[in-house]
């Protein structure tokens, strides 16, 4: 981390502080359905407010196009948030204006606001900088804990860093976001060997970045998911009705070059006549696929091929299932590669999976904590290790560099 983080904060008890947090949480008959980002930012929380920080904290929820709507609404998030942390959490229909400033300003020490969807607000996802100053305004200091939003230039994340600096406040990052930093950080800077890299998901396209940030610097980069198919139509092999990423097949066919044999294929492949949850499949060699087969998971003995590689593995970064996980018959290839890369962090290694649906994979096999981290971030994660600037992290304060002692002292 070159940024300031919560060490460095020179608040005071009583300092109203803003925190962004990403509590973008599925939601079930008007209750949080899965918990998990509002329970990582907890240490944030619980360490500002045993300082005596009275709170703010901003969030988006779904995508309400700039405008109220009433299913998007953060109260359900601030009653779970309240049960978490067992204390009162104080809910703010308004985002800014006088409203929510008077509701910042009635804050006794150690109590939290959370003020309702900054997407309810056009200019946040235009990085608007009216807003940004207005975000500012409900606090001293700007702790970002929101991994998930930070590859966004957000009003709430980027914009707010930057008005807050400019007001002359600080701008740093939380436990949260630290943490996501040094794991992803350390596994690409100075991973343990071998390296492995697992790649899932659908396009190619979408991944070429990170595909070729895993070439400069994986032992083995292990694909799988939809992805695969399209590597099997660039090796001139049948793939049915499955999904393929028609404008990467030359791309795959290039990136095979380079790679050679670092990059490992699925050898057989889990198939049925449609994609569903109560499908009939079969299983077969990759050059068995049928014309009106569809691929859903990698098959047996890719489960085993790709295990072995992993029990070997120093560093495991993972982004993207394996197949259709999230039904039953196309989920035993995610759940095989989650099962390898546990009993490898139970030997000693750095074992990371990514966001989004592999960090939802992860936890649907009950082994979040068979892994040294679980990003919360699924863009975000997939932008750092594709090397591309995190616009809500560059916007920070940066870190004071430690002055040198004389020599003899």
């Amino acid at each position: 981390m070159r940024k300031q983080t919560l060490n460095d904060l020179a608040s005071r008890a009583g300092d109203r502080i803003v925190v962004r947090v990403d509590f973008n949480v599925p939601l079930k008959d008007g209750r949080v359905a899965d918990d998990t980002r509002i329970e990582r930012t907890l240490p944030t929380l619980r360490r500002l407010t045993a300082s005596g920080a009275r709170l703010v904290l901003l969030s988006h929820l779904g995508r309400p196009g700039g405008r109220p709507r009433p299913e998007a609404s953060l109260r359900p998030v601030v009653a779970r948030l309240g049960e978490l942390l067992g204390e009162r959490v104080r809910f703010s229909p308004e985002t800014t204006g006088p409203e929510a400033l008077a509701g910042a300003r009635a804050l006794a020490p150690g109590e939290i606001l959370v003020a309702e969807n900054t997407r309810f607000l056009a200019g946040e996802t235009r990085n608007d900088p009216e807003l940004a100053a207005a975000f500012a305004a409900l606090g001293k200091h700007f702790v970002n804990d929101a991994f998930g939003t930070a590859h966004r230039a957000h009003a709430s994340t980027a914009g707010l860093a930057l008005a807050m600096r400019a007001g002359g406040g600080e701008a740093v990052a939380g436990l949260l976001l630290e943490r996501e930093i040094r794991f992803l950080g350390d596994a690409l800077e100075d991973p343990g060997r071998p390296f492995v890299a697992v790649l899932g998901g659908a396009k190619v396209s979408d991944k070429i970045a990170v595909i070729e940030k895993m070439l400069a610097r994986a032992d083995r980069l292990l694909v799988g998911g939809a992805m695969a198919n399209t590597f099997f139509r660039a090796l001139g092999l049948e793939t049915g009705r499955s999904l393929v990423d028609e404008e990467g097949v030359e791309l795959a066919v290039r990136l095979m070059d380079r790679a050679g044999d670092r990059m490992m294929l699925p050898v057989d492949c889990v198939v049925a006549r449609r994609i569903g949850p109560d499908a009939t499949t079969r299983e077969v060699p990759r050059t068995g696929i049928g014309a009106e087969d569809r691929v859903g998971d990698i098959g047996s003995a890719s489960r085993r091929m790709f295990g072995d590689e992993l029990e070997q593995a120093r560093t495991i970064v993972w982004n993207g299932p394996m197949g259709v996980c999230e039904m039953s018959p196309f989920a035993g290839g995610t759940v095989a590669v989650a099962r390898s890369a546990a009993a490898a962090t139970a030997s000693g290694a750095l074992t990371i999976a990514g966001g989004g649906d592999s960090a939802a994979a992860v936890r649907a096999a009950g082994l979040t904590d068979g892994f040294a981290h679980v990003s919360t971030g699924g863009g975000a994660s997939l932008a750092f290790l594709a090397g591309k600037p995190l616009p809500g992290v560059e916007a920070l304060s940066d870190a004071q560099a430690t002055p040198r002692r004389p020599a003899g002292e």
